[in-house]
């Protein structure tokens, strides 16, 4: 477990072949961090009470049931053949973070590990980093209207202390260090459990040519991005915001050419 300094960019690796679904990573995440209570009512999708990240979740374990053996797992019998695909979602720390260009405070900001932080107490509560975010993670809290994130745990990073949720997780499938050490952890990982019959599983986030240049949270699945609700091709969202912005620019000139000709024309 690291508890040492920690310096460079940092990221999680959630290898979710091996997640049991203790749901131990969300208590302690809200635990440390103070998140409120944010509802405990059966939802009626397997064990999931929480539904989602959001404001008030800032881990989420999904509970996914498919009629399908895993690897080379004898099938059940009846009722019992299916299996269970566990997986603990969070904030993605984005590499290119929309959040981050339509946040009008700074209330969010990059952190020195590259991580991506909202201030609550400079937030505004304008919401524009909601709908901005290409994975629906950030939230707005309803007691206090400001929105609200899972921030890696900063305070803990800055004292030499990994994450809560990857410091409680028994199986080690949330694993916390330095991203382009994880990565290359998360390749060889992927080779054993292809090898062990898994031939479905997929990294998720790891590629830094993909829409959000790669995430500082990506995940070994086993199978397509969309079983988790995951987009299978996030883009963030502001891409194409200085294209946008230019052909405003041309079109306001043109409006002011137009203006100018008619006053020369009325004189």
């Amino acid at each position: 477990m690291r508890e040492q300094p920690v310096s460079g960019r940092v990221g999680f690796f959630t290898d979710t072949s091996i997640c049991i679904g203790c749901k131990a990573c969300e208590v302690a995440c809200k635990e440390w961090n103070a998140v409120p209570e944010d509802g405990l009512d059966f939802t009626g999708m397997s064990y999931d009470n929480t539904a989602g990240l959001g404001a008030d979740t800032w881990r989420h374990v999904a509970f996914i049931e498919q009629r399908r053996p895993l690897g080379h797992q004898e099938p059940g019998v009846g009722d019992m053949d299916f299996r269970w695909l566990m997986a603990s979602d969070v904030c993605k720390h984005c590499t290119h973070a929309a959040c981050l260009d339509v946040c009008p405070t700074g209330s969010l900001f990059r952190t020195e590990y590259g991580t991506v932080v909202v201030q609550e107490d400079i937030c505004n509560g304008c919401g524009y980093c909601v709908p901005a975010c290409p994975f629906g993670v950030i939230g707005k809290r309803e007691s206090s209207g400001v929105a609200a994130k899972c921030t890696m745990c900063y305070d803990r990073l800055g004292a030499g202390q990994e994450p809560a949720c990857a410091k409680t997780c028994p199986t080690d499938s949330i694993q916390f260090g330095d991203l382009d050490e994880l990565r290359e952890r998360a390749e060889r990982r992927l080779e054993q459990v292809r090898e062990a019959g898994a031939t479905s599983a997929r990294l998720y986030g790891h590629d830094p040519g993909d829409g959000v240049g790669g995430t500082g949270a990506f995940f070994l699945l086993l199978d397509e991005p969309e079983v988790y609700g995951l987009p299978p091709d996030p883009v963030v969202t502001t891409r194409d915001l200085p294209s946008m912005w230019r052909h405003v620019g041309v079109a306001a000139l043109g409006l002011l050419a137009g203006m100018a000709a008619v006053a020369w024309r009325g004189r």
